[in-house]
């Protein structure tokens, strides 16, 4: 931090004053080591907006000739990237002044001394009348025939006299100045900011080092701002810059020191000081030498034109300065440089030769593993880190570092330790909750958890990424009430929709948005185009230090949009990210990115697209390069838990509510319940109760049986792109012995007909997550809750979030639960009734109690569904493509229709439904599905196809043919009967002569299709 040759200098003390060890320690212990965002917000509450400019003629002619006073001081805060400029409306005429300040309200006055019409302490105290606490700067253009009172600056309706020659700097220093006197009060009281004291009597030489102090002061803060941090953040941190205090007398000095002096950065003063009335020779050297016994690590500075005060000086002792030197300037910046902490930080020796220097944080926690233990008891001893701490507004770590001494170890390394996890621990809580651009010299995986590549959009899924990290950010509480969960983000890289614009438009493949392309062609032409050197450059730095299995996901401006989301519409790849050849991983990266890319332009996303717009199509993608939560079990990796919640249950059970939501659980990687299949459904806020499972024989049937795993060995060297992204299906059965079944399973006991709760006993085992849903270890479902509703609260709506988890052998070592993502849902509340009679009821062809939408449909003729007598479970492929056919006939002739069928609509699982993609079955208007003995699969609520058809408001109808006492039906006979305009193997496709009646009751959930 400091390069102090001299020991004897302020910094070299080493006085506890009488503070215990104990009571320093205590007083930092509760200390947050990095000021938060939300604070910096609270700080400069008030700002200089509007200035009064009350001036001659003549002297606002001398200030417009190079340049208005507006634009010079617009042009300095742009210059120093400040914001909110303050505007200046200037008048010569005294009267209007007066006018003006009864009229409007200004926040700083400036005048010039020779006015037509009323002298300077006159119109001073006129205004002081109007408004008793505006501020009024006297600018002269010299000390020549000014009041010597002003000079000494002691006029009530005057507050401060300044020396004017046309340097926008001053202007500057005089607002922020004005601003810090306003505020110093309350942001040392909420943040914690530093002051500087500078006790200057003459108008001259305050005029002189004002400037310069702050000029010092914003450059060097700024400079202390990373690349890395966001430009808000960097607007921020700026409001917790040290305040500049002025001081013109010694009473005045000492009060600003009785008020402040638990938050003094350092203290300036000149030597010669008005004190009780009468010009003192020492009275800026009684100050310092108090502050001195009293603050023994305060920097302090001397200030004289007389050479003999240097020696007093050196008694204090205070860094001398000489007013009369030829590099006044280089003085005053060296200083800052050497003492307040600002520029590098330059490791010593204890006779102040250099050793080292660290240009920031990262390379300082680098550094101090490595230097002399003398070095490092050097600067502790001398509170440096402390000091380089404040300069950088990290306030709360330079305190806790100040608060103690190396005397307060039992050795080095201890000192060493505590230092060094302690700024691990600011730089991690620096960037917690941050998108940070990524910087490849500044980059650090282990603290930097989310990072950007581009200037674009982040896209739909990562700002939603970006917003819950921000909400978790803002909401400790939510850690601090799960000590046994890690609750985190994904360590995370986005690739902006700009660098997707520029691939697409320097390879010439902005035609693919129009429909008629074979994916097949699409994905050749995205992977033979080449991707733009800085961001693989940008990659392979990524890639240098995050070795860990990846998912590389899309995130497109129009995914996961408020209320029309492209769920699964686009691609997501797994890769292993562990060959030995680095150059092999970049490929491996890269090719999947050109992959996400690419399925921006496939039929799905364009189908879906049209159905939802009128315009051509036009999207951006952005890419998410995301740690993959899980762990390595023998030759694969995957989360012993990955599921979907959703905080409004379209499908509650038994006694439960909608508003208690439903989470989705499925054992490995979330493919299985975003694809469909099957999975374990809960109410969160009913975890022990599964109606859904009333026997033993339900939970043999209907749990899972298979997971899926990114295998991580033996792979292939070109990986599996087209299959499964990477993934294998495995059989749980083929994984008994690895610990998240061991741990996820219940054993069915043949002799009892019953589900016991535990792996250790012999006889099929069955994943029923009974160790994390009866038992609460951890305690899973009750942070799912609390996530819901984080998450409707800040989106104002339903939301479904994304998670995934791993469990530990150790009880003492804590789950991590991976939030993945979240998107707005769309719902019945709030909508308009739909009465549906018992008249309607019993004359209806098909009547549903659990039917998704809301209002009535009367424009549909055609139903195309899947003969009931034909069909074949194993043939659901086949099914999904003659459904495409129809479908693509139905939409060239603009008619939409009801699609009916049994199982799950949109599964991967070919055994619970039929298969469909969206462009499949674009043209549908209603969707009906049927649970009957063929396929009686649970409505699945958590697969991206059921959140799509949901979030366009197509009526979802579920049918329950397999329930006596249940009054749903459809009237197959009647279906039968029509003649068929298409009939395949599978489907038959009807049309009637009047459109059918759909009406449904959303908030019932009720429907009713009614014939002609």
């Amino acid at each position: 931090m400091v390069n102090n040759p001299n020991p004897g200098s302020a910094l070299s003390l080493n006085n506890h004053c009488g503070r215990t060890n104990m009571d320093r320690n205590e007083r930092v212990s509760k200390t947050e080591l990095h000021v938060k965002p939300e604070i910096f917000r609270e700080l400069m509450p008030l700002q200089i907006r509007e200035i009064l400019l009350i001036s001659s003629l003549y002297n606002i002619y001398n200030m417009e000739e190079d340049g208005s006073l507006t634009s010079k001081i617009v042009n300095e805060y742009r210059g120093l990237s400040l914001s909110h400029p303050p505007r200046i409306t200037g008048v010569s005429s005294v009267e209007r002044a007066l006018t003006l300040l009864r009229e409007k309200k200004f926040d700083l006055v400036f005048m010039v001394p020779h006015l037509e019409g009323m002298d300077p302490l006159t119109l001073g105290a006129e205004i002081k009348m109007i408004r008793p606490e505006l501020p009024v700067i006297l600018l002269s253009p010299s000390t020549r025939g000014i009041f010597p009172e002003l000079r000494l600056q002691r006029i009530e309706g005057i507050d401060r006299t300044f020396i004017w020659s046309g340097n926008p700097d001053m202007l500057l220093a005089m607002v922020k100045s004005t601003e810090d006197h306003l505020n110093v009060a309350h942001d040392t009281r909420s943040g914690n900011v530093r002051v500087v004291i500078l006790v200057e009597d003459s108008p001259e030489y305050a005029s002189y080092f004002l400037p310069i102090i702050y000029k010092e002061i914003v450059t060097q803060t700024q400079a202390l701002l990373e690349i890395g941090c966001n430009d808000t953040l960097k607007l921020l941190t700026m409001r917790a810059r040290p305040k500049v205090l002025l001081a013109t007398t010694y009473e005045e000095a000492m009060d600003l020191y009785e008020k402040y002096r638990s938050y003094l950065l350092c203290v300036i003063s000149d030597t010669r000081l008005s004190k009780a009335g009468k010009e003192d020779r020492g009275a800026g050297i009684s100050i310092l030498a108090r502050i001195r016994k009293e603050i023994p690590e305060i920097p302090l500075l001397l200030m004289s034109a007389e050479e003999e005060n240097r020696a007093r000086a050196e008694k204090i002792p205070a860094v001398f300065l000489d007013k009369n030197a030829q590099d006044l300037y280089l003085e005053t910046h060296s200083f800052f440089l050497n003492h307040l902490g600002f520029g590098d930080f330059v490791f010593c020796a204890a006779n102040g030769e250099e050793i080292d220097r660290a240009t920031n944080l990262m390379k300082l926690e680098e550094k101090l593993a490595t230097i002399p233990d003398e070095s490092l008891m050097y600067h502790a001893d001398r509170d440096q880190f402390s000091n380089w701490l404040m300069a950088r507004s990290e306030i709360g770590l330079g305190l806790k570092f100040r608060a103690v001494k190396s005397a307060d170890f039992k050795n080095v390394d201890a000192l060493r330790t505590y230092i060094i996890t302690n700024i691990h621990e600011l730089r991690i809580q620096r960037y917690h909750g941050i998108i940070l651009q990524f910087d490849r010299n500044l980059f650090d995986a282990e603290v930097m958890a989310f990072v950007k590549i581009g200037r674009g959009s982040l896209g739909g899924k990562a700002r939603g990424l970006a917003f819950m990290a921000g909400l978790l950010r803002q909401h400790p509480e939510i850690q601090e009430r799960y000590p046994a969960i890690n609750v985190k983000i994904p360590k995370t890289l986005v690739i902006c929709t700009d660098i997707f614009d520029r691939f697409v438009s320097d390879n010439n493949l902005q035609g693919f948005a129009k429909p008629g392309f074979k994916v097949r062609e699409i994905v050749q032409a995205f992977i033979d185009a080449p991707l733009a050197d800085h961001v693989t450059q940008k990659l392979a730095v990524f890639l240098d230090q995050v070795t860990v299995p990846l998912a590389v996901r899309s995130s497109s401006q129009l995914e996961d949009a408020h209320f029309q989301p492209y769920a699964g519409l686009y691609k997501t790849y797994k890769i292993p990210n562990n060959h030995p050849e680095p150059l092999t991983r970049l490929d491996h990266l890269v090719t999947a990115i050109k992959l996400v890319f690419a399925s921006t332009y496939y039929e799905d996303a364009k189908a879906f697209y049209r159905s939802t717009s009128t315009q051509p199509f036009n999207d951006s993608m952005a890419v998410i390069i995301q740690e993959v939560g899980g762990e390595h079990y023998n030759d694969y990796f995957y989360p012993a838990i990955s599921g979907v919640a959703q905080s409004y249950n379209f499908y509650p059970f038994s006694h439960m509510k909608a508003e208690d939501g439903v989470v989705h659980l499925a054992l490995g990687l979330g493919k299985t319940v975003v694809e469909g299949e099957q999975s374990f459904r809960v109410s969160p806020r009913h975890p022990h109760i599964t109606p859904q499972f009333a026997t033993a024989r339900d939970y043999l049937d209907n749990t899972q049986r298979s997971f899926y795993a990114l295998k991580t060995k033996g792979y292939p060297e070109d990986l599996h792109f087209p299959t499964l992204s990477n993934l294998e299906r495995r059989e749980v059965a083929d994984a008994l012995e690895e610990f998240p079944v061991k741990t996820l399973s219940s054993t069915y006991v043949a002799d009892e007909d019953r589900i016991r709760d535990t792996w250790y006993c012999p006889g099929p085992k069955v994943l029923t997550f009974a160790r994390v849903l009866k038992y609460d270890t951890p305690p899973l479902t009750d942070l799912i809750n609390d996530l819901l509703e984080l998450g409707r609260k800040g989106l104002g709506a339903p939301v479904e979030i994304e998670f995934s988890a791993n469990l530990y052998d150790g009880k003492d070592q804590p789950c991590d639960f991976f939030f993945l993502q979240i998107r707005p849902t769309v719902t019945s509340e709030n909508r308009v009734s739909v009465p549906i009679t018992q008249e309607e009821i019993d004359a209806a062809v098909c009547f549903s109690d659990k039917a998704l939408g809301n209002g009535i449909i009367d424009t549909m003729a055609d139903i195309v569904y899947v003969k009931p007598g034909g069909f074949k479970a194993g043939m659901t492929r086949e099914m999904a493509r003659e459904i495409n056919t129809i479908n693509a006939g139905l939409v060239n002739e603009n008619r939409r229709y009801i699609l009916a069928g049994p199982g799950r609509w949109g599964a991967s699982d070919p055994w619970l439904g039929i298969p469909v993609k969206w462009r499949n079955i674009s043209g549908a208007g209603a969707i009906l599905e049927t649970r009957s003995k063929a396929i009686n699969a649970d409505p699945s609520q958590g697969s991206h196809f059921f959140h799509n058809i949901t979030s366009l408001g197509i009526p979802y109808i579920t049918v329950n043919e397999t329930l006596a006492s249940s009054l749903d039906r459809v009237d197959w006979e009647w279906l039968e009967g029509l003649p068929a305009v298409n009939e395949t193997t599978f489907l038959r496709h009807v049309r009637l002569d009047t459109p059918l009646v759909v009406k449904i009751d959303g908030k019932q959930s009720r429907c009713v299709i009614l014939g002609a």
